[in-house]
């Protein structure tokens, strides 16, 4: 499709594990010869628009493909304090070893990661200073993660007030922007993950609880969650899905005034019923769903001539 060196801003949406299609259209694009000038992202977007400014995408890829939903589980740091469930130091900590402690001002591409000031009640952008606490901050979905305390401020997930941020790009001097969203419209899908079998979330939940030394308590809050969520599914929203897909009717309708607002020139499209937020231990087809998206939407496309920046 591509003649070769048009440049590109690249926009990541959030939509927590269906965020792994990001890495199918990094490596689709850059497959068919587009040169991916500056990353901004937010949540999921901000988290895998990082780790690839960083040159570790391939490294993450190696690290996540093979995680099973109790390895999931295993990088869950339960709490029931501070404002979240999730502390989120566990999962920070492993992909700060993965990846390194490095700036955003080092990155090999230039890097923006959106995230809300809670008091303030407005983005923040992070182009500048540690990454991780960037993606930390970007992360932070409200109940889910616990906020992150950061010079002063308390920041929550950027897709609370812009899921899709292409406003950090409208300065770069590339040829096209290309955003990813991973919030589409719901529509038909072959094959999808298998569900566990009838009581294996609760067990899987109860046995990482032990052997992460969780208070009887806390086991018993988290297989009650887990219990009632299966009950639930075969006749209405269980706790956790409910508050899923209230969020994600949330980001849809933000991201499409974002988008009527500030049309990127090319807009992939991953639908929400692709996978739960939740479901990380589907990486790998998510990786494959945003290459074949990508795929059909290049060939549909007329980019620019390279070099002429249409802004």
């Amino acid at each position: 499709m591509n003649d070769g060196g048009t440049t590109v801003s690249l926009v990541l949406g959030s939509g927590g594990a269906r965020g792994h299609a990001h890495i199918g259209v990094i490596q689709e694009l850059e497959a068919q010869g587009l040169e991916i000038r500056s990353i901004a992202g937010s949540s999921m977007g901000a988290l895998i628009g990082g780790i690839h400014a960083a040159g570790k995408l391939q490294d993450y890829v190696d690290w996540v493909l093979p995680l099973r939903w109790r390895d999931v589980l295993r990088l869950v740091d339960w709490t029931i304090s501070g404002g979240g469930f999730i502390k989120g130091d566990r999962i920070i900590g492993v992909l700060r070893e993965l990846v390194g402690d490095v700036a955003i001002e080092e990155l090999a591409i230039p890097y923006t990661a959106v995230a809300v000031d809670l008091d303030a009640q407005r983005e923040v952008w992070f182009s500048s200073g540690p990454l991780f606490d960037a993606v930390r901050a970007s992360i932070a979905i409200p109940t889910v993660f616990r906020p992150h305390a950061y010079q002063g401020r308390l920041l929550l997930d950027g897709g609370l007030l812009n899921p899709l941020p292409v406003s950090p790009t409208l300065r770069d001097l590339t040829d096209v922007t290309i955003a990813v969203d991973v919030n589409g419209v719901a529509e038909p899908l072959v094959g999808g993950g298998a569900a566990a079998p009838e009581g294996q979330d609760e067990r899987d939940v109860r046995a990482v609880a032990d052997e992460a030394g969780c208070r009887p308590s806390k086991r018993t809050w988290l297989s009650r969650l887990a219990r009632a969520d299966a009950a639930s599914a075969a006749n209405a929203p269980g706790t956790i899905e409910l508050f899923a897909r209230t969020l994600d009717v949330v980001q849809e309708t933000i991201t499409r005034l974002k988008l009527a607002a500030q049309p990127p020139d090319l807009l992939i499209t991953i639908p929400r019923n692709a996978c739960a937020f939740w479901e990380f231990e589907r990486a790998g087809e998510l990786i494959a769903l945003g290459r074949e998206r990508t795929r059909e939407a290049l060939a549909r496309w007329s980019p620019p001539r390279a070099g002429i920046s249409p802004r």
